[in-house]
């Protein structure tokens, strides 16, 4: 799964040029309208206010994608007076070819590409119009240590899985991990998933550390993991314990009730992960137990969710903002492209039930927000 993604030479997101949108393979929330990243970050400024917190703050996002998320979140910090001085961007994306396509659109191109034998952990940096710069990295732990708002969009459905299956009430000695392999029943090279016919690392690892977490399985015998979610999801924990800050990931996912979810996407159809790698998306539905799980198993961080994404953005006064955008516009094309959008956004039947939000704090707030200190979009059903 990462070679098909990264892979230098071949990788889908290393060579394809235009993946997102109606001219490319799926379409995310940011670029449906710009009422989602305005909101996401309503939401990061009311929860900062909660911290006390006046010093710098790094604005970190995972997979930035075309970078209009952080585009429409910036115009937001901006005009409600969070200073250029105060704010720092920092973009963890992988592919050279999107880090460009977000310098497009953040700094107008203006970006530097470093040298990868000087000292700074960073691979380009550059400045928006307004003065923030703006940092990109290929790795999280290359971010600097500081009060950080980590932002996820998904991000997490990209990462490599590893699949495991067992027959039911076998042990954990029995799960065994799906792999790839050449298929030799066709005339051309293809692959083919098979079963693992003995024990593998990973799957060892896996029953050993989860096989008695009846509440993380489910009784499921076949399901989908990814370790470097769990690296990932613990840095940001550690760095949230350390260095304070508070998180959102946002992504289509479960709470452990689906089993078999890796597919791939080419112009916004399924097609089969096995042909033609590297030409298409490969995703995986996020497993939200697992995640939560690795977030709070130190006992590092809380987290609060996962909720709706059309719940979230109604309890964040979603259409009070579609309102007011479409009084403020006499283009009667553009109103329908902002109530389509909404509507793809918020209705449980497209992205509004399917897309979830996770928040994450710092285990040092726990009593504080378990008190009278709600969570907007968070708040326990009554």
């Amino acid at each position: 799964m990462r070679e098909v993604l990264l892979n230098p030479s071949a990788g889908y997101y290393s060579t394809k040029g235009k993946v997102f949108g109606t001219g490319g393979d799926f379409v995310t929330a940011p670029e449906i309208g710009q009422i989602f990243g305005e909101l996401l970050a309503v939401w990061c400024i009311n929860e900062l206010q909660k911290f006390n917190y006046d010093g710098k703050i790094q604005l970190v996002e995972l997979g930035p994608g075309k970078g209009t998320l952080m585009q429409d979140m910036l115009r937001v910090f901006e005009k409600l007076g969070l200073s250029k001085d105060r704010i720092s961007v920092h973009l963890v994306e992988m592919s050279p070819l999107l880090q460009q396509v977000q310098a497009e659109r953040l700094c107008n191109g203006k970006s530097h590409r470093l040298s990868i034998d000087e000292d700074d952990s960073h691979v380009q940096e550059g400045t928006t119009n307004s003065g923030v710069s703006v940092r990109w990295y290929s790795d999280i732990v290359d971010v600097p240590k500081g009060f950080s708002i980590v932002i996820a969009n998904e991000f997490f459905d990209a990462l490599p899985v590893h699949v495991f299956c067992k027959k039911a009430k076998e042990d954990s000695a029995a799960w065994k991990e799906v792999l790839v392999d050449i298929d030799p029943k066709q005339s051309e090279p293809g692959f083919r998933f098979i079963q693992s016919s003995k024990a593998t690392p990973y799957s060892v690892v896996f029953g050993k550390r989860f096989d008695s977490k009846a509440h993380l399985l489910k009784e499921r015998t076949r399901l989908e993991i990814s370790f470097e979610a769990e690296q990932i999801v613990q840095n940001i924990a550690k760095r949230f314990e350390k260095h304070g800050g508070f998180g959102l990931i946002i992504d289509y996912g479960h709470e452990g009730d689906k089993t078999d979810t890796l597919r791939s996407f080419k112009n916004h159809q399924l097609h089969d992960p096995l042909q033609d790698p590297g030409s298409a998306d490969l995703t995986a539905d996020v497993d939200f137990g697992f995640l939560k799980h690795f977030l709070e198993q130190d006992e590092t961080a809380i987290t609060l969710g996962p909720v709706p994404q059309g719940v979230f953005l109604e309890a964040m006064q979603g259409s009070t903002r579609l309102k007011s955008l479409l009084n403020a516009t006499a283009d009667e094309n553009y109103k329908v492209i902002l109530q389509q959008g909404y509507e793809e956004l918020t209705n449980p039947s497209k992205m509004g039930d399917r897309f979830k939000l996770l928040s994450v704090f710092p285990s040092s707030l726990k009593s504080f927000l378990q008190a009278s200190n709600k969570v907007i979009g968070f708040e326990p059903k009554e």
